[in-house]
């Protein structure tokens, strides 16, 4: 292997890194990172009753069992989308819609 060639490759996770980069989608993949580490994030007891299915444009939305823990949840909201956004390490969550 010449000393261009070696120069020219690089770690797989740096490629990537670039790739995403170059295509300006690194927020829109951060975005799903809520859906990832919601259980996490949220604890054991409430992830049993709450799951987070999809997000779109900065909104996450979680199907909840029961009402009472959808009314528990939005009183929780701010302090979610706080801990959400530290784990992700980005903004990405700006609102959640509990149904």
């Amino acid at each position: 292997m010449s000393k261009t060639q070696h120069r020219s490759i690089k770690p797989i996770g740096f490629a990537l890194d670039e790739l995403v980069n170059s295509l300006g989608i690194k927020k829109k993949l951060k975005e799903y990172d809520a859906i990832i580490y919601w259980d996490s994030v949220v604890g054991k007891q409430i992830a049993k009753m709450a799951t987070a299915t999809r997000i779109t444009q900065g909104v996450l939305f979680v199907h909840v069992k029961t009402s009472t823990w959808r009314n528990e949840l939005t009183l929780r909201k701010k302090e979610i989308i706080d801990k959400l956004n530290t784990v992700i390490g980005l903004d990405a969550v700006k609102d959640i819609k509990f149904h």
